[in-house]
């Protein structure tokens, strides 16, 4: 495995949203792909940026991974736990494996969101917050 050593900026205006299959007026840019998590040495299957047009909805479906779905733009709607209820920017769905969700626009201009996929891991190690490390001035340059 390639282990990735600089880091990468994605720049958005760069990436074109493509139209997402199988679902209404859904459109993505993939901004983290499995094979982006696999050089970086993560579980990640893929983090999308997606928009929702109005009258768009992503249909009802489950899938093998957890989901993590942060509103960043509008008015949605959300089935989870078999009810639909109503949610604006700010707010974050978290969606276990093999649970039924959907989202759809509720508002009258196009929705974002930041969609996290995450596999499920059969042999779990405990997670904690990361660490972070303020290194000294001289070594990093000057802005």
């Amino acid at each position: 495995m390639i282990k990735a050593n600089e880091t990468k900026v994605i720049v958005g205006d760069k990436l074109n949203w493509e139209l997402m299959p199988n679902h209404i007026n859904l459109y993505h840019r993939e901004i983290l792909s499995a094979k982006d998590a696999d050089s970086m040495e993560i579980s990640a299957s893929s983090i999308l940026w997606e928009k929702i047009d109005v009258g768009g909805q992503v249909l009802p479906h489950y899938h093998d991974v957890v989901e993590v779905i942060h509103i960043t733009k509008g008015k949605v709607k959300v089935l989870c736990n078999g009810e639909w209820k109503s949610h604006k920017a700010g707010d974050t769905i978290q969606v276990p494996a093999g649970a039924l969700h959907s989202v759809a626009n509720d508002d009258s201009e196009a929705t974002e969101q930041i969609s996290i996929f995450i596999p499920v891991q059969q042999e779990l190690k405990s997670n904690s917050f990361f660490d972070t490390v303020i290194v000294d001035e001289d070594q990093y340059p000057k802005m």
